[in-house]
């Protein structure tokens, strides 16, 4: 499925994440205003209408997230935005949308924290509560856009990746790429993915049926399916279960469905990372930071490439290994006390991993960078 052309525009980070929602068909919005995402939801409140949509400003981040599980029940593409306090009021329903493999958009902005924190500042704080915030294995997939363009790009291949494979995809930038104003040129043909639906008059629908590709057909309510859907361990039926070799199959499917399919999921950006002795790895505003420091480096001639995951999760690894095994050691900036650093860590062992942190609201500049560049 395809849209018309589109023109360069002047777009902040937030709007361009609304406009990349109704692009990708979205048609539920439910949230609720924090800073620094509140733009989202206040421009979708305009466009959700103008499309035929649906925006409701709900009463907490918990019953949003509940509004969105019911609305891609009934078969609409749904997302909502929050930052990180709303983030963690939305985990429980994160779980449900994993173990019933509803598909679901959440944007998280990321400020200072924990606690309400620094609303207005920046922060890269909530790397690993997007991949395990929620109690229990859960698959998820999380995209970090580092650009205007790419938030819109990101939010619409977020839903295109939840449809496909029944997952939920959580959107996670920082505030300072939320406030951007960029020019930005939006591309011309989008290509539109939609959920597998079974086929009607189908006899013994299992609502949970093993596939071929590991994902099975979403029937929507009212279509005349029988489904059961529950956030308990269940059978390819959909009834709740605790016999352990029918655990082990669904989950064990539920649980690989990311891994299974992860060259098609799975995206970074290298830069002169063909012969580099030294690999900055960064994501966000600071793979910004980051790129300006390589460049810089390569003028002292210090060798030294960007990795930037775009899936942190699942994150790069097999690409990280590659580049490891050629490098001297790794440089892992980021916007806080260090997380990201432990899956570099875990993937290419700490001794040659070196840290960069700030937590005070600032953002990491390419010169604090490149020093430590120049150290290494």
């Amino acid at each position: 499925m395809t849209a018309g052309a589109h023109t360069p525009r002047l777009l902040q980070g937030n709007e361009a994440c609304a406009l990349g929602a109704v692009a990708a068909g979205c048609r539920f919005f439910a949230g609720y205003p924090i800073t620094p995402s509140s733009e989202i939801a206040e421009r979708l409140s305009e466009e959700m209408p103008r499309v035929g949509g649906v925006f409701i400003q709900m009463e907490d981040e918990i019953a949003s997230m509940g509004a969105v599980l019911g609305a891609s029940l009934g078969g609409a593409k749904a997302m909502t935005a929050t930052s990180g306090p709303g983030f963690s009021l939305k985990q429980e329903n994160l779980g449900y949308a994993a173990m019933a493999e509803i598909p679901c958009v959440i944007v998280n902005v990321m400020r200072g924290g924990p606690s309400t924190g620094m609303p207005t500042r920046p922060s890269q704080a909530d790397v690993m509560q997007s991949r395990w915030g929620t109690h229990g294995d859960h698959p998820v997939i999380v995209l970090a856009p580092a650009s205007v363009g790419e938030v819109y790009e990101l939010t619409l291949r977020a839903f295109n990746l939840s449809e496909t494979y029944r997952v939920p995809v959580i959107v996670l930038y920082d505030e300072v790429v939320a406030h951007l104003l960029e020019t930005t040129v939006l591309p011309e043909t989008l290509t539109l993915s939609e959920r597998k639906a079974p086929l009607k008059g189908t006899s013994g629908f299992r609502p949970y049926a093993e596939t071929d590709d590991g994902v099975p057909p979403m029937a929507r309510f009212g279509d005349g399916f029988r489904t059961h859907t529950t956030g308990l361990t269940h059978g390819e039926d959909g009834f709740p279960t605790q016999k352990p070799s029918t655990v082990r199959r669904v989950m064990g499917r539920i649980l690989g469905k990311v891994e299974r399919h992860r060259d098609a999921i799975e995206s970074y950006e290298a830069v002169a990372c063909d012969d580099a002795e030294v690999i900055v790895v960064a994501f966000g505003i600071t793979s910004r930071a980051a790129r300006r420091a390589v460049r810089l480096a390569r003028n002292e001639n210090i060798r030294a490439g960007l990795l930037r995951p775009v899936t942190l999760w699942p994150f790069p690894e097999r690409a990280l290994r590659e580049m490891a095994g050629k490098a001297k050691g790794i440089l892992v900036p980021e916007m806080n006390a260090g997380q990201l650093c432990l899956e570099v860590e875990r993937i290419v062992g700490g001794s040659r991993v070196v840290r960069l942190n700030r937590f005070d609201g600032e953002v990491i500049s390419p010169e604090e960078i490149l020093e430590c560049l120049r150290r290494m």
